[in-house]
């Protein structure tokens, strides 16, 4: 079904694309019985790919990234698609057009997508209306935060604060998105100094807004693949420093090494797909080897299959999202994977998920 649906899909413009099936799927989380078709389609319950982190249970460990659901619209729907958890986002207090079009491009011989979409969402306010029954998603949703682009970085932890008034009350965690390369000059706050007083701030918020009865949320850093060693070292031991409750890795990167010679290689933005896989994953397993005995690790990039979204376990992550693999190989992902998964864990040997984790980084 779905190789006839991305013949269609691929025949558009990449974002007119992701827009008709975003219209799709809400007339799906509009329609119990289309939601209860697609768990029959696509969910898989198996005790061994579930996880509690942070006093909440993921049934799988597979999740879908910030980026697809910008504003909170079909959670419900990816929900039902087999997902162990969604991201929502990326959400900025105001709203905001985000960057001029053409900004997303497809790179099929590759598996990949280059975006510079820019945070485009309709604000913070909109999201927190379609945010307020995110407890019958019967999956954790993650809420993606980050600033706009008019606000410069010397303010940048007022409009994080102000994303968390408007929304704490709703998702099971919150991702500080500091790494995306399509906001001008946000990468900065990356640096250490930056890094703690925006962290501060945030869990300052955090902390007033809990003093007035709200349930404490779990705050986790996405970090970008970019980064030499050191600054990564530098970056990920601020944030445990600071109360970090986990760590994503990683963003899209700029770097264009794995496409060179493509007629879309030379666009500005994040490169995502097949060509980060293995970059991430060597990312995730130096951060294990760092911090993964203080804080869970949600691994991202280039995952397709389940002995991608395995390898990145086995490097050290709890927890794994997929955005890019979803386009090239359709809403069924979550399912083929879990299904490789279980596999994956009676080769080897194991009884639960959570044995493999890491093993490959010790």
């Amino acid at each position: 079904m779905y190789p006839l649906m991305k013949r269609i899909l691929f025949s558009m413009d990449p974002e007119v694309a992701h827009e008709r099936t975003i219209e799709l799927l809400k007339l799906v989380d509009n329609n119990p019985a289309g939601k209860r078709l697609l768990q029959a389609m696509y969910q898989i319950r198996d005790e061994r790919l579930s996880m509690k982190l942070w006093g909440t249970t993921f049934p799988n460990p597979v999740g879908l990234a910030a980026g697809f659901d910008k504003n909170a619209e079909v959670y419900h729907a990816l929900a039902a698609l087999g997902f162990g958890f969604v991201e929502v986002g990326t959400i900025t207090p105001m709203s905001q057009p985000g960057n001029e079009k053409p900004r997303l491009f497809r790179l099929p011989e590759h598996q990949a997508v280059i975006n510079r979409m820019g945070f485009n969402n309709h604000g913070a306010y909109e999201a927190s209306q379609n945010l307020m029954d995110y407890l019958y998603a019967d999956i954790p949703i993650g809420v993606n935060i980050g600033k706009n682009k008019v606000t410069p970085n010397e303010e940048a932890a007022s409009d994080y604060v102000k994303c968390m008034d408007y929304l704490y009350a709703y998702g099971h965690f919150f991702v500080i998105n500091i790494s995306s390369p399509n906001t001008p000059n946000l990468r900065d706050l990356q640096e250490t100094n930056s890094l703690r007083q925006l962290l501060r701030a945030i869990k300052g918020k955090a902390k007033e807004l809990e003093m007035r009865g709200m349930q404490a949320k779990p705050i986790l850093l996405k970090v970008a693949p970019d980064m030499s060693d050191e600054q990564m070292r530098d970056t990920v031991q601020a944030a445990v420093e600071e109360g970090i409750s986990g760590l994503i890795a990683t963003n899209t990167t700029l770097s264009r090494d794995a496409v060179k010679g493509h007629p879309h290689a030379e666009q500005m933005g994040g490169l995502s797909g097949r060509p980060l896989e293995e970059r991430a994953t060597a990312w995730i397993r130096e951060i294990y080897q760092e911090v993964g005995s203080k804080v869970p690790i949600i691994g991202v990039g280039g995952i397709f299959t389940g002995e991608d979204a395995y390898r990145k376990i086995r490097a050290g992550a709890s927890l794994v999202q997929v955005y890019t693999g979803m386009i090239y190989e359709g809403p069924g992902i979550a399912k083929s994977i879990n299904k490789q998964l279980i596999r994956l864990l009676e080769q080897d040997g194991f009884a639960h998920i959570k044995e493999a984790i890491g093993v490959d980084a010790k």
